[in-house]
């Protein structure tokens, strides 16, 4: 099969190949899935740079979600799912291949039947943004009625929080820093959008609950945005981080402000999420594509031939939305 790899870490340019590989073959509990779509997160970035661990394994096919057909099953009684279009998470989790090669194997579970309406595209932006923006708004309980603050509305876990949040019930201001990012959120469903370079976030906030805050604060960047979320946060209120820049990163809590508040600071990082949470959440996003409320914006889409420059522009920062490969 044709697939991406790289056998020790570095630079995309440097450390990428495109070659072919052995096809792999699913065993007991597993399914082997056609892909036609990749997607690229930045834990795939962090993971070929060395940024959240070594190498652990020889080789590594990267890429933890995509899109594409069940073609073969390792339990007999799994195959009624041959044929089943369905997207992926958690490819390359633990394992080394992940979904950048024609051919990937993961537990069944980990295979999510794609309603026949849903664009492989849409089906390979779900994985880790939806289910991390999922934990975001609702480790908490129900957010039906509440106000809810998306910073960096316009990012790829951002946008999947308002559409999220707005499937559910909620009111949702985000954040942006410039207008390409407004149209994005905005087009995502954002109640209000502000720009947090020139706008007075914590005065918009305020005035447009009330002076009630927001009850859930979905967070790309909790140092930079520690005292601007408690000026919005209503008591009682929750920030939920996701995001951190360098693996040494630390916070300093302002511990009495905190404590006035009542305020619950949570950290998400999806590997470490229950399943039973995760299978709330494979529940609520599959309701939320079957009414077609699921719009994720794509910024990139190159062929498995240029991963490399898919991996740049994300590491540049020069996408804004959803980075795919055409497998």
């Amino acid at each position: 099969m044709r697939a991406a790899y790289y056998d020790r870490q570095g630079p995309a340019d440097e450390v990428l190949c495109v070659a072919e590989l052995p096809t792999p073959q699913p065993g007991p509990g597993e399914v082997r899935v056609r892909m036609h779509m990749s997607g690229l997160n930045p834990t795939d970035l962090k993971a070929r740079t060395g940024f959240s661990a070594p190498m652990p394994f020889p080789r590594i096919i990267p890429h933890q979600d995509g899109a594409g057909v069940i073609d073969a099953v390792g339990d007999p009684e799994e195959a009624g799912r041959i044929g089943q279009r369905v997207w992926i998470y958690e490819a390359q989790y633990g394992r080394a291949s992940g979904t950048a090669a024609a051919f990937v194997v993961v537990p069944a579970g980990h295979a999510v039947p794609l309603p026949g309406d849903v664009s492989f595209e849409v089906g390979a932006s779900l994985g880790i943004p939806a289910l991390t923006a999922h934990r975001c708004l609702f480790a908490d309980g129900d957010i039906n009625g509440r106000r809810v603050l998306v910073q960096g509305g316009a990012g790829v876990v951002g946008t999947a929080a308002v559409l999220l949040a707005k499937w559910a019930g909620a009111w949702v201001a985000a954040t942006v820093m410039n207008a390409e990012q407004a149209s994005i959120a905005r087009a995502a469903g954002a109640d209000l959008v502000l720009d947090r370079l020139n706008d007075d976030v914590a005065g918009a906030i305020n005035t447009h609950t009330r002076s009630a805050g927001v009850d859930r604060i979905v967070e790309v960047n909790v140092q930079a945005n520690l005292d601007l979320d408690l000026a919005c946060l209503a008591s009682g209120g929750v920030i939920s981080a996701y995001a951190a820049a360098q693996a040494t990163d630390e916070l300093s809590l302002p511990l009495l402000r905190a404590m006035v508040h009542g305020c619950v600071l949570r950290f998400v990082y999806i590997y470490s999420v229950p399943q039973e949470a995760k299978i709330h959440a494979i529940r609520d996003i599959t309701a939320c594509l079957a009414i077609g409320a699921y719009s994720p914006h794509v910024g990139l889409k190159v062929d498995l031939q240029k991963i490399a420059e898919a991996h740049q522009a994300l590491e540049a920062g020069t996408v804004m939305g959803k980075v795919l490969i055409a497998i």
